[in-house]
């Protein structure tokens, strides 16, 4: 233990003279400073919303799958995580109904897009690895153009 010094009793007296010089001493307040002006959060909001308005008006069709990708592994080592992409790829032309271009002659092809979640999902192990199989979530905006994320949870 350690050996303190004894601390001095406090007197009534002693406290109200302490608390008499605390209410007799002038306070300083300091001058209000101006912030300026910020947007209205009603305004950010409504911003926000119409955005996702937007967005939610230019997907037509959403759907999730679990596409299996074990036939990737068939695959030389070093062709696996590319040939599951390629793989990831035709079965979303397929289940989402886009035409091969064969089909159509306009310039305007849907096109398939996909996410660097994704693509980092089927690579995470490297070219040798890919996983089994990978769930996504498709969205099909009104162009006809798809694209392809990693579904939540994964």
């Amino acid at each position: 233990m350690i050996n303190e010094a004894p601390k001095p009793e406090l007197t009534e007296d002693v406290a109200e003279e302490e608390l008499a010089q605390l209410v007799d001493a002038p306070s300083v307040t300091p001058a209000p400073v101006e912030t300026p002006a910020a947007p209205a959060p009603a305004e950010e909001v409504a911003v926000k919303s119409s955005k996702k308005k937007e967005a939610d008006e230019d997907i037509v069709e959403e759907k999730t799958y679990t596409i299996p990708l074990g036939k990737a592994l068939i695959m030389p080592p070093r062709k696996r995580a590319p040939r599951a992409m390629h793989m990831i790829r035709a079965y979303i032309v397929k289940h989402m109904k886009i035409p091969s271009r064969a089909e159509e002659e306009d310039e305007d092809a849907p096109t398939i897009a996909i996410t660097n979640e994704l693509n980092e999902r089927v690579w995470v192990k490297g070219i040798e690895k890919p996983p089994r199989k990978v769930r996504v979530r498709a969205t099909k905006d009104k162009e006809g153009n798809v694209t392809v994320h990693l579904a939540e949870g994964e």
